[in-house]
């Protein structure tokens, strides 16, 4: 499974969300895959997308972060998954 998840630093809490950032924190937890993240260049958020077979070692990582960030996931699925499920749907 694929999951982005957005994030944003909760109010005052910059300084210790760069620390464990920095610190290499950030690393996904054994069993999930980072295959991307991306800043806002505001710092204002930011995207990471993840792949697991696991929800809840994405949620046992997750809950690492939890007093910093306001975070949320979508479970997502790329082009040709979706297409296939739509030409069945729709039957074209």
């Amino acid at each position: 499974m694929k999951i982005i998840s957005t994030w944003a630093v909760k109010d005052g809490a910059i300084q210790e969300a760069v620390k464990r950032f920095l610190s290499g924190d950030a690393a996904p937890i054994a069993g999930v895959t980072l295959l991307g993240r991306w800043h806002a260049v505001d710092l204002s958020r930011g995207w990471s997308l993840y792949e697991t077979d696991s929800p809840a070692l994405l949620y046992e990582g997750s809950s690492r972060w939890v007093e910093l960030l306001d975070m949320e996931s979508t479970l997502v699925i790329e082009d040709a998954e979706a297409g296939a499920a739509m030409s069945k749907t729709f039957k074209r």
